[in-house]
């Protein structure tokens, strides 16, 4: 299993962050990469995370606070 983000605009536009694509060995190092890196994440214009587990998806939350 790998463990990745998949990063979206608004209107669902995928978005490639400056730093590329991660991938996790787990689910937690995941959730604790994007804890860490939300805010550089909204700077490069991402506005919703996605989390995969190979190409299945977990869940997906915005990055915006409110």
């Amino acid at each position: 299993m790998v463990w990745t983000w998949r990063y979206e605009k608004a209107d669902g536009t995928l978005v490639t962050p400056a730093g590329g694509q991660e991938e996790f060995p787990g689910q937690g190092d995941a959730e604790s990469w994007i804890g860490e890196s939300w805010k550089q994440l909204v700077e490069d214009g991402v506005d919703n995370a996605v989390l995969l587990d190979d190409d299945r998806v977990i869940y997906s939350m915005s990055l915006h606070e409110g």
